[in-house]
């Protein structure tokens, strides 16, 4: 298995949240927001990722605007 490469993603991460200890983790991001029955920052826009609402329906209704 590849090594996680944390110095790499951390440099992409656009998660604001700065106490984050998952920041450049992605799997571990991953998993934590799953479990919080959530969508990680990284795939929202910039704009309502800083609104730290994660939510599914706030995904869904972020990517349906765009249409």
């Amino acid at each position: 298995m590849k090594e996680c490469m944390i110095e790499k993603n951390t440099k992409i991460c656009t998660c604001t949240y700065e106490p984050c200890s998952r920041k450049g983790m992605c799997c571990e991001c991953v998993q934590y927001h799953r479990k919080k029955g959530q969508i990680p920052g990284c795939l929202f826009p910039a704009d309502i990722e800083s609104t730290y609402d994660r939510s599914i329906e706030n995904f869904i209704k972020t990517y349906k605007k765009e249409k």
